[in-house]
C-alpha cells in the first residue's frame, strides 16, 4: 500500500465570511499543492474541504498520515465523536444538529477508503507544510475580499 502525506489547512476573514483552503500531498517525495476558496465559508468549512480535496485526490487506496492544525477535525475522528454524531442521529453532546453535516458525510466516505493516522500539528508554529498550506488558504481567502466584504 502506497504511503501518503497530507498536510491541510483552512482560513477565513471574518467567520464567517470569505474563506480558503489549501493542501500538500507528499508521496516518494513529490509535492502537489491544492487550494482553493468560497466567498461567504466558515473556518471550520475550510479546514474539513482541505481534508477533503486532499483525499479525493487520491486515485487508489493509501496509507495517509494527515497532519492538521485543526483539533475539531482530529478529534473528531480520534475521540470517535463522529461515531458519536452518527449514532445519535447527527446531534453533538448537546442534543443539538452537528454543524457541517454534508461535509463530515464526505469526509467519513473518504477516510473509509484509506487506512488513515491522524497527527495534530501546532499551528502558527515551526512546521514548514503547515505554515505553507496556511499561506495557500490565506492567499485564497484574500481572492474574495472586496466590496461584500464585511467592514
Amino acid at each position: 500500500m502506497k504511503k501518503v502525506i497530507l498536510y491541510t489547512d483552512g482560513a477565513c476573514s471574518f467567520n464567517p465570511g470569505p474563506g480558503g483552503w489549501g493542501a500538500v500531498l507528499i508521496f516518494n517525495n513529490i509535492k502537489k499543492e491544492m487550494s482553493g476558496g468560497e466567498p461567504n465559508t466558515t473556518n471550520n468549512r475550510m479546514e474539513l474541504l482541505a481534508v477533503i480535496k486532499g483525499l479525493s485526490a487520491l486515485k487508489e487506496k493509501c496509507e495517509v498520515h494527515i497532519f492538521s492544525d485543526s483539533a475539531y477535525i482530529v478529534n473528531s475522528f480520534e475521540q470517535n465523536w463522529i461515531k458519536n454524531w452518527v449514532k445519535n442521529d447527527w446531534k453533538n453532546s448537546n442534543k443539538k444538529p452537528v454543524l457541517n453535516k454534508d461535509l463530515w458525510e464526505q469526509l467519513i466516505e473518504l477516510t473509509a477508503k484509506h487506512k488513515v493516522v491522524w497527527h495534530k500539528v501546532k499551528g502558527h508554529a515551526d512546521n514548514e507544510l503547515n505554515n505553507r498550506c496556511d499561506e495557500l488558504a490565506t492567499t485564497e481567502a484574500k481572492k474574495y475580499l472586496g466590496s461584500e466584504a464585511p467592514r
